[in-house]
């Protein structure tokens, strides 16, 4: 039997360990606080970031500021394409002379398409995401108004793509150009640039163009023969600089400067999120993948 001093150190001893094991329970039901993200400073002059599962903003500057959006006005062209009924995408289009007059006056971005050459809709919707080419956006619009003539064609296209925006809801979108090669009144927000991204990513095929770092098309020429094209490179460098980047789309002009609509998806979450008016090709990429960076981690 433990007697005197002896016992009463054992029972000390025992309570002391009593309170160290409810202190360690304790503990392990009481966790860290989170550690703050850090919300992080761009250069491009307006941004928005969202969850595209369900649309909650993630970050924002100047989102609902109105400004000219080169390129990333395609995105809203290929949607309106893709929302046709009974879509045929390998449907074929001839390429007329007033598109490649068109890019050349313009100066534009162009897919290089042949006068001449029959091309189906599949093709010149790579031809305009990839190489953002405007020969294709006006191939594509000319084949998708409704009208007796060219312009009227793509006087309608323009009104598809407007109605569009409205559909979705948007305030501050609105276009006058299929190309975004505008006339004044082409324009749109990051946020609701942003929201057309991410309806217009609903469609499987616009997913898969859009995730394509190059394509090599095979027209077919006058006197029926094939033509291999050079192939389109993706001008989206986030494809292959951040990892589970899939699109969507980059533009720039003399107004528009440098812009990005990005979106990747990393452990099952995707954050989908729009930069306009960078200073470059390479801030605009780091802009979006430290809104990228931001957006995951407030996703957890």
């Amino acid at each position: 039997m433990i007697t005197g001093i002896q016992g009463i150190r054992l029972r000390r001893a025992a309570a002391v360990a009593v309170t160290s094991g409810a202190l360690l329970a304790t503990g392990a039901l009481t966790a860290a606080p989170a550690q703050a993200v850090t919300t992080p400073s761009i250069v491009a002059k307006g941004g928005y970031v969202m969850n595209n599962a369900n649309g909650s903003t993630l970050y924002t500057k100047a989102a609902d500021y109105k400004r000219s959006t080169g390129s990333t006005t395609k995105i809203m062209t290929a949607k309106v394409v893709l929302a046709q009924s009974n879509l045929n995408l390998d449907a074929k289009v001839t390429i007329k002379k007033i598109y490649s007059d068109y890019v050349v006056r313009n100066n534009a971005s162009q897919a290089h398409l042949i006068v001449g050459d029959k091309v189906t809709v599949r093709q010149l919707l790579y031809g305009l995401m990839l190489p953002s080419g405007c020969d294709a956006a006006y191939a594509l619009a000319d084949k998708y108004g409704s009208g007796s003539t060219t312009s009227a064609r793509v006087k309608s296209f323009i009104g598809k793509m407007n109605t569009a925006a409205k559909n979705l809801g948007l305030q501050n979108t609105h276009f006058d150009s299929f190309d975004g090669i505008g006339n004044g009144s082409n324009y749109s927000t990051p946020r609701d640039l942003t929201k057309i991204a991410s309806s217009a990513m609903k469609n499987s095929t616009f997913r898969t163009i859009v995730k394509t770092k190059t394509y090599t098309a095979k027209t077919i020429t006058k006197t029926g023969s094939t033509r291999t094209m050079n192939p389109w490179t993706n001008t989206n460098g986030l494809l292959s600089s951040y990892s589970g980047t899939i699109g969507v789309k980059t533009g720039s002009g003399p107004e528009a400067k440098y812009c990005l609509v990005f979106a990747a998806t990393r452990n099952g979450k995707t954050v989908i999120g729009t930069v306009l008016a960078s200073t470059s090709i390479t801030q605009r990429e780091t802009d979006a993948k430290k809104l990228l960076g931001y957006g995951f981690a407030k996703l957890g």
